[in-house]
């Protein structure tokens, strides 16, 4: 057999196998058993997972875990987070269980508007497209009616179809540019369907539409799309207290609340420092979208747009004193859906929306965002007090002592070490050496 193959899809899983590690792996029969490991016991289970994907040969697993305590709009949650980054759920934990005495987490949906667009060139007159435009524009809204039945019944559908002239940064571009509202579905496939149907539509009627020198200029529709980036799909969060309640062991709460407002500001000016900032927030946000069946590679793509909106890339919140009142706020653009996609389909996902109360799109908006809030706080409030390292390596510990193939008790001997040391992966090598010469 060689590293090339035709019809890998059509094999089956088995053979699939069999290919994959006879041609690349150093132990065939070790990684073999391995994959075959990770199968679900129950067979119509494991069905599901392997039809989520294409190729499939294992499942892949991530740790879910819960952090407790956080009190949103005064209502108690649970939230539950699949990261496997050691610290992410003990930040999240640690800052819900800071602020439930402090007023907890304030949170609202700004706007839920979500953007499609049919990209096209045109190299006529620019004032017949556009007159043309606002003549076929009822009509092109009207043969969407059929696709957007169900949504418009859910109080959702086309709010907006425009057209934009893009021509001063790309020769003969235009757009057809497309605001929707999907309501509790985050709307990829919805809006998609429109815009092919939008493009066709739209294709065939300037085609037949009458030119004044009878020369119909080309017209060529490229590609029909949404977009990930939504700024107008937006929630807001905070947190705040008078500035004396902000009590820290290792400074006074005027100290602590300065090295804040100065740390989230350097995020402001600092490229280099907003996206360590930022990928912090996305910490929390990606762990609950996960974990909630959502697409964290979109949400991803559009909050790092839109932190750079302003032609340069900044961290995504911002903190001040007013009258005496410290307060963390943060602005995020998140396109959530609640029903299709895995939401049902995916048993963890189900068990997620269940243990957040089965939220609306809106709802989940607001319980994504804390969660990144509440990261972004745990950061940096370890950041201006005790340093970054010390509880993010703690938690690492127990990661660097199995791959050290540590024993139960060694480990327990370990940990108690470090409690009153710094740790790093040589520290905690030479600590368990000496465990096992003695």
């Amino acid at each position: 057999m060689t590293a090339r193959i035709d019809g890998f899809s059509k094999l089956s899983k088995v053979d699939k196998i069999d290919w994959i590690v006879s041609n690349f792996t150093h132990d065939p029969e070790g990684f073999k058993k391995l994959l075959k490991q990770y199968w679900n016991d129950d067979s119509e289970l494991q069905r599901i997972h392997d039809e989520f994907a294409e190729n499939t040969i294992s499942n892949f697993y991530l740790p879910l875990g819960i952090a407790p305590n956080f009190l949103i709009n005064n209502e108690i949650y649970a939230i539950p987070m699949a990261v496997e980054e050691s610290s992410v759920v003990a930040a999240a934990s640690n800052a819900a269980k800071y602020w439930l005495d402090r007023g907890g987490f304030k949170a609202e949906v700004l706007r839920t508007e979500k953007v499609g667009q049919v990209h096209f060139t045109y190299s006529g007159d620019t004032s017949w497209l556009e007159e043309a435009f606002l003549a076929l524009k009822p009509k092109l809204i009207q043969d969407l009616k059929p696709i957007m039945r169900n949504m418009e019944a859910r109080g959702g559908g086309l709010l907006e179809l425009e057209l934009r002239n893009k021509t001063s940064l790309l020769e003969n571009y235009f757009q057809l540019h497309a605001t929707f509202e999907t309501k509790d579905a985050m709307g990829a496939n919805f809006i998609n369907s429109c815009l092919e149907h939008l493009a066709a539509t739209w294709e065939e009627e300037i085609a037949a539409r009458e030119y004044p020198d009878g020369a119909h200029p080309n017209t060529e529709i490229v590609m029909s799309i949404l977009s990930n980036y939504v700024p107008d799909c937006l929630v807001r969060a905070e947190v705040s207290c008078p500035v004396n309640e902000l009590d820290e062991d290792a400074m006074d709460a005027t100290l602590f609340a300065r090295k804040m407002i100065q740390a989230v500001t350097i995020a402001q000016v600092e490229p280099f420092r907003a996206v360590t900032h930022n990928k912090g927030i996305m910490n929390g946000v990606d762990a609950v979208v996960l974990a909630t069946g959502n697409d964290f590679r979109a949400i991803e793509a559009g909050v790092h747009a839109y932190a750079a909106r302003e032609g340069s890339y900044k961290g995504l919140t911002e903190a001040w004193i007013e009258e005496g009142q410290f307060t963390l706020r943060m602005d995020l653009p998140l396109a959530l859906g609640t029903v299709g996609g895995l939401t049902r389909l995916h048993p963890l996902v189900r068990f997620s929306m269940e243990v957040l109360g089965q939220p609306s799109a809106r709802e989940l908006m607001i319980l994504v965002a804390v969660a990144g809030l509440a990261q972004n706080f745990a950061a940096l409030r370890s950041l201006v007090t005790t340093g970054i390292q010390q509880g993010h390596m703690k938690m690492h510990l127990l990661n660097i002592l199995n791959q050290l193939g540590a024993s139960t008790s060694e480990k327990e001997k370990v940990v108690a070490h470090f409690k009153t040391a710094t740790v790093s992966f040589s520290a905690a090598q030479e600590v368990l050496e000496q465990i096992r010469q003695s």
